[in-house]
């Protein structure tokens, strides 16, 4: 993961060595300076430069893009997967940048031609144009050949109408600067009297707004005007599969929408969907009304909430009644609901016909950023948890946040935990934006979308390149060697323990023993366990009620993992915050010695 850059350049120190250095910072209040501009405008050099000298850490937008994309050049991304896709990363980036606080960060050059993105800096951030000439940007980009945009017959011309496109978004920006061929530090100086002389324009300008739309909405209730802003905001997640590709869609009102997007995908197919009775009851209605209204003829599977419908014979209820309602493998199963109904239906669809169509509509955080997305289906055997089961992509995922407003704090935090995951197993930016701006996540539509779509954006990556877990994709069970040792140990009473704590108290053991054996300081474990504690998740094992198993049986539990090969045993590690590995042959008495300290924790 790239870490926040200085540079060395000779400057006055920052603070009381810098007078015009400290009144910025004091101004800035927590809130980034972001560059904006066009390629070749000069924000990488000049960002870099005006953050040694005001003493911040600088971070460029592109570089971060580069990094979540396994080290792909930004060329390579966009030849591989187009403009859009870039595009959709680019924001959600920038998204989670933002919440660090202070900092100096540079922007691609049609980062701010998204409303989002233009709106997310403006809440978070002061932006900064630098505004280069067409002569001058032409002069700059000859020099390399790394701007896909400009690969074209004619890139002057091409270069002048995206300048011209651009312009009127890039007079948005609460700072202009012209940038000229000066050496650089004439260029921050010129940015450092800017920022002094209209810093306190600009807070002046944002508080009138406030105070203006404060003032518009006092005759609306409060909730309407929150669940109205951000209505329309959408992230499309693509799960790239040879043959077999599908999107996530992610935002607000999609079980609303749901038969027009089934309609889109499956013309004139019929459904059967499978749910549980808690979300039949809270939010059945609208999802029929939806396919009603698109035309589409359905029939409804109900099943028992909890993991005890994870069964053989609730398995072989639901595909028989998928038959009785003559559903064809034209036809498509819904799962409507969390991750035991996903899994439930998923393995169903994967049988019945041999084989049929689903749809994933989540319903449930952690079904939405975990068991919903990259093909897993199956249900528990006495022996273990999804034991029996198969490989089977859905066709579509709908994740609509909205729903997960009926969730009880206890399930939000349950799948927050697999949110953290995703930091921790190669994200360390992402780790760090949770620890900023956790609360936001639990309460803020933008920060649910947001922190939704990386952790199915991260899956989606791995899952494309190792749909079976034959590699890789096993990082994503970091923590679950662990959790589901301990969930067997409860016979999955959800009243006791349910899988995300399970995760959680698996993660924060995986670090403790990744600690113990060397591999990582014992301050990241200890940073792992604070922050998930730190949302009311359990971190020991003596959290789980009524726990009485001993260190061998955890072991013995732990053999029935997926993950044992030849015998041995294989947990997924950490080298620090975002830096998780796969460990083969563990020595099980090292587990066992680990285990017996873990129940003794005080």
């Amino acid at each position: 993961m790239i870490r926040p850059q200085t540079t060395s350049t000779p400057a006055a120190p920052p603070g009381g060595g810098d007078e015009r250095a400290s009144t910025i910072r004091a101004a800035l209040a927590g809130r980034a300076l972001v560059f904006v501009g066009m390629m070749g405008s000069g924000k990488s050099a000049i960002g870099q430069r005006l953050a040694a000298r005001l003493g911040l850490p600088f971070v460029d937008a592109d570089a971060e893009i580069v990094a979540a994309a396994a080290g792909m050049t930004i060329p390579e991304i966009f030849a591989k997967y187009g403009e859009r896709y870039f595009r959709d990363g680019e924001r959600r980036v920038i998204m989670r940048l933002l919440n660090a606080g202070e900092m100096v960060l540079a922007t691609g050059g049609g980062a701010f031609m998204d409303p989002r993105t233009r709106e997310r800096v403006s809440a978070r951030g002061v932006s900064i144009w630098l505004d280069a000439d067409h002569k001058t940007l032409m002069k700059r980009v000859r020099r390399k050949n790394d701007r896909p945009l400009l690969h074209t017959d004619d890139p002057e011309e091409t270069l002048r109408r995206l300048l011209e496109t651009r312009r009127p978004m890039y007079e948005l920006a609460d700072i202009r600067v012209e940038s000229r061929d000066e050496p650089q530090d004439v260029m921050v100086e010129e940015v450092i009297d800017a920022l002094v002389a209209q810093l306190p324009r600009i807070d002046a300008a944002r508080k009138a707004q406030k105070k203006d739309f404060a003032k518009a909405m006092t005759h609306l209730h409060l909730e309407r005007v929150h669940a109205d802003q951000g209505a329309t905001h959408r992230e499309t997640i693509h799960v790239a599969l040879a043959g077999r590709s599908y999107d996530i869609l992610i935002g607000a009102g999609l079980v609303e929408e749901a038969g027009a997007h089934i309609a889109r995908i499956a013309p004139g197919a019929a459904c059967a969907i499978v749910t549980d009775e808690n979300v039949a009851r809270l939010h059945l209605p609208t999802l029929e009304k939806s396919l009603t209204d698109a035309g589409i003829r359905y029939t409804t599977i109900i099943v028992k909430p909890g993991e005890g419908s994870k069964s053989l014979a609730t398995f072989g209820r639901v595909c028989d009644e998928v038959l009785a309602a003559r559903i064809e493998r034209r036809d498509l199963i819904v799962a409507f609901g969390g991750g035991v109904v996903g899994d439930l239906a998923g393995y169903v669809a994967a049988s019945v016909r041999r084989g049929s169509r689903f749809v994933q509509i989540p319903t449930t955080l952690l079904s939405q950023v975990d068991s919903s997305v990259g093909g897993k289906t199956g249900i528990n055997s006495p022996h273990g948890k999804n034991l029996i089961g198969a490989f089977h992509q859905p066709s579509l995922v709908l994740a609509d946040v909205d729903v997960l407003r009926t969730l009880s704090l206890r399930e939000y935090r349950a799948g927050y935990a697999e949110v953290v995951k995703y930091g921790l197993i190669g994200d360390k930016r992402f780790f760090e934006w949770l620890e900023a701006d956790a609360e936001a996540v639990f309460h803020s539509r933008a920060e649910q979308i947001c922190a939704v779509a990386v952790s199915c954006e991260t899956k989606a990556t791995i899952v494309a390149r190792d749909e079976t877990e034959q590699g890789d994709r096993a990082l994503l069970n970091l923590g679950h060697t662990f959790g589901h040792a301990f969930e067997l140990l409860t016979h999955y009473d959800s009243a006791r323990l349910v899988h995300g704590e399970g995760v959680a108290i698996g993660m924060a053991c995986a670090a403790r023993f990744s600690a113990r054996l060397g591999l990582c300081a014992p301050q990241d474990a200890e940073r792992v366990a604070k922050h998930l504690a730190s949302v009311g998740l359990p971190t020991e094992i003596r959290q789980i009620p009524g726990f009485d198993s001993d260190a061998r049986a955890i072991l013995d539990a732990m053999y029935q993992d997926k993950k044992v090969e030849g015998g041995a045993l294989t947990f997924i590690l950490m080298r620090g915050v975002g830096e998780a590995f796969i460990a083969k042959s563990v020595e099980p008495g090292e587990v066992l010695s680990f285990l017996n300290d873990e129940l003794l924790r005080a």
